[in-house]
């Protein structure tokens, strides 16, 4: 296949073109009872999803070389080397040969705060969620496998073109104290303390049609806060559902997640950049906080940063941010021909593991080399943010210690006298590079790595960069491309940093930043050195890539899937109220109204008797769907036989029919007990489902111990939405407590009309 491609390319006398594929997979995990991940309050457990969660790749081949690359955004709090280590398994199995290995393979969390728990293998991140959680794990896993095959099976002769764009008012910097010990000159050169810039890569077949685009934007995937309980993709996977749905179509054409364009809003230097505009403000007074401690009289739990919707609402300020960055986004891809660049020249990529608390990292100034230091958590970490603040009496800006926690924390590991310069001015609340019970509690060995596309190279940290970080990062690659040749000046390279990738190691603050210890220097885990280690780590891999030199792969982290402890409790069994004649899909609480107006401001719930989701994820499917009738019945039955009726809503959908309503003497004969269902044979078409922004799933329990549930589904009429008869439908799966096998449900609700705004 390479000497054919060879071939052609010297009689045509032009390079070969890229060939380019993408792909999209369902990565939603425990829908119930999991920790979610991001801002570790224990109480945040899952209860349902707001929207679906998806992987979304693309590769990059070619045909010249036989060299590929693939990225992967995945709607999760941050990558895993684990996770990567089980993608690269499967995918070699998967499609008959190592395409993809740790090298060539980067995998991106998106950042959302909103995900289940239990997918990284070390200590630290497994507190709140009760241990390794596998159902978590087996999602994501499964998931971006799908999504990488799905895209090295589309490949085909295409092009990429970049295109640069800025998104305002969609972002704020959560630690500006720290952000101002920045050299005066260096800010100098920026008009913001945030990056608003978007780059944007359009991906387009050989005939023009695209097939996606992946773009890079720093903010935090914190819109939905820690209150939240509903499975979230955040502002950056609503943004994706938006782009996706303009180009593929309504749910009614094409179910979200299915269709053939991706549409990829990826992290990148967001350690400091929240999407919470309206700033932190003391809940006690709506005064803001301290400046520098994000304290209110003292207490860091009353300093909260709200999003720009409605009395700070999560879900509008969700909508609100992804929308910004869908409208630039937009139009950035509308115009990536014209007004962008051709991507074009050679894929390669170079990937190194680094043993981060014995590197030795060259100081400026000459003044000689330091050390990193083993992991360890300052006192600030344990404050949070204003995006999710913490508890106890930690505050951030703190460089002093407290006796008391240092008694508590120094039951686990006392740090030493050199650990502690080494990290200083941090004080040490957790020094876990020295804590290795059950198992290691941080990473010490992390990947760094370079992704080429022609003149775009994709820089994967293993951490959030602050903005300042992630500049001078961006900076350093580009001269040192420069200097070995890969491009002819700063300008010709397109360097974006790929946030959160393939492993998670905290944050990267840059040096001078670390003294102001904030949430995000406590959380520099290798010490003040640690963005200098960085810098130099990925200039040697930009002039490796330059030069065509191999580079040293490094020691291997560990796996440690042997040693994973997961006490989260499995689902025991599940329950409803036979005794009063209820089942599962029944319908616990009718409608809120028979009539709903189209003017975008009308919602429907209904709420079901269910099971718990975590019995079957419904992957690539839906808890809910809503539908539209497109063709009334022509005939109708009643199940259900008097006295004693025992009938339920899902013998018609057993029978192929569809739910109309139940009675307990609908066709004249009364029931002791029980009821009878009317069913029918009318036809309905999908409009809406879990995938889909304008639902909600909630899922909850009657009580804590009880094996009792319930599902509440809501339907947010879209404005425009056409009139006419509508039902919503929940399908589960329950466990049945005697024989311990699974079963399919489903449940609708009665029909309901949709009306004219004037109506």
């Amino acid at each position: 296949m390479r000497a054919v491609a060879l071939l052609l390319a010297a009689l045509s006398g032009s390079a070969a073109a890229l060939q380019f594929g993408t792909g999209i997979y369902d990565i939603t995990g425990p829908a119930a009872d999991v920790n979610l991940m991001g801002y570790a309050a224990p109480e945040q457990t899952a209860q349902g999803i707001h929207f679906r969660l998806r992987a979304r790749a693309f590769v990059a081949h070619d045909p010249e070389t036989e060299k590929r690359i693939a990225f992967v955004s995945a709607d999760t709090g941050m990558g895993s080397d684990l996770v990567n280590m089980r993608v690269v398994e499967k995918l070699t199995e998967k499609l008959g040969s190592a395409y993809y290995t740790i090298d060539n393979l980067c995998i991106s969390g998106t950042h959302t705060h909103s995900t289940p728990a239990g997918f990284l293998q070390y200590v630290l991140f497994q507190v709140t969620s009760w241990g390794f959680v596998q159902e978590s794990f087996d999602a994501l896993v499964d998931g971006i496998v799908e999504a990488v095959a799905a895209a090295h099976t589309n490949l085909k002769d295409g092009a990429m073109h970049a295109n640069v764009g800025e998104v305002d008012d969609a972002n704020i910097n959560r630690s500006p104290t720290a952000y101002d010990r920045n050299p005066d000159d260096e800010k100098a050169q920026y008009k913001y303390n945030t990056d608003h810039d978007m780059t944007l890569l359009k991906i387009t077949d050989g005939d023009g049609v695209g097939m996606g685009q992946f773009n890079w934007f720093a903010v935090h995937g914190t819109s939905m806060n820690n209150t939240n309980r509903l499975l979230s993709g955040d502002n950056r996977g609503y943004a994706s559902y938006l782009f996706e749905r303009e180009i593929n179509g309504p749910t009614e054409t094409v179910a979200p997640g299915h269709g053939d364009f991706v549409a990829a809003f990826a992290s990148t230097n967001l350690g400091d950049v929240s999407p919470n505009t309206m700033g932190a403000k003391c809940l006690d007074t709506g005064l803001p906080c301290d400046a520098i401690t994000s304290t209110c009289d003292g207490r860091n739990e009353m300093c909260v940063a709200f999003g720009p919707g409605t009395n700070g609402d999560n879900m509008e300020s969700t909508e609100i941010i992804a929308t910004k960055q869908y409208d630039v986004a937009k139009t950035l891809y509308d115009t990536a021909e014209t007004q962008g660049t051709a991507v074009e020249g050679p894929v390669d990529y170079r990937h190194m593991f680094v043993h981060m608390p014995t590197y030795n990292v060259s100081l400026p100034d000459s003044a000689g080399e330091a050390t990193l230091c083993p992991p360890a958590m300052g006192y600030a970490f344990a404050a949070g943010t204003t995006d999710g603040p913490g508890m106890f009496d930690f505050t951030q800006g703190d460089n002093s210690s407290n006796p008391f926690w240092n008694a508590i924390a120094g039951l686990l590991s006392k740090p030493t006298d050199e650990e502690i310069a080494c990290q200083s001015p941090k004080p040490i609340l957790l020094n876990t590079g020295d804590i290795d019970d059950p198992y290691e509690w941080d990473p010490a060995i992390v990947p760094v790595q370079i992704l080429r596309v022609g003149q775009v190279f994709i820089l994967a940290v293993p951490s959030e960069f602050t903005t300042m970080a992630g500049r001078r990062l961006r900076d350093a690659v580009k001269a040192q491309l420069v200097a070995d040749g890969a491009v002819a000046s700063a300008d010709e390279a397109i360097v974006v940093i790929s946030g959160l990738s393939n492993t998670y190691s905290s944050y990267t603050t840059t040096y001078e930043e670390y003294q102001a210890q904030r949430y995000e220097g406590a959380s520099t885990v290798y010490g003040p050195n640690t963005h200098r280690a960085y810098v130099e780590l990925f200039e040697g891999l930009a002039s490796a890539l330059a030069k065509g030199e191999s580079v040293d792969p490094g020691p291997s982290p560990p796996d440690l899937t042997d040693k994973q402890i997961s006490l989260l409790p499995s689902v025991i069994l599940d329950g409803v109220a036979v005794e009063s004649g209820k089942w599962y899909g029944d319908i616990e609480t009718d409608l809120n109204g028979g009539s709903f107006k189209n003017d975008g401001s009308a919602e429907a719930t209904v709420t079901f008797n269910s099971a718990c989701p975590r019995n079957d994820r419904k992957t690539q499917g839906s808890f809910l769907t809503v539908e539209r009738k497109v063709a009334d019945a022509t005939s109708s039955e009643w199940m259900g036989t008097a006295p004693f009726c025992a009938a339920h809503v899902k013998d018609c959908a057993e029978a192929g029919l569809v739910y109309v309503q139940s009675s307990d003497s609908g066709d004249g004969h009364s029931c002791m007990t029980g009821m009878k269902v009317q069913c029918d044979n009318s036809q309905w078409v999908t409009v809406a489902t879990d995938g889909d922004v304008e639902t909600v799933f909630h899922w909850y329990r009657s009580s804590v111990a009880s094996d009792r549930s319930y599902a509440e589904v809501k339907w947010k009429v879209p404005a425009g939405t056409p009139a006419g008869t509508y039902r919503i439908s929940h399908s589960g799966t329950y466990l049945d407590g005697l024989d311990r096998k699974y079963y399919d449900f489903t449940g609708a609700s009665e029909a309901f009309t949709v009306v004219g705004a004037k109506e």
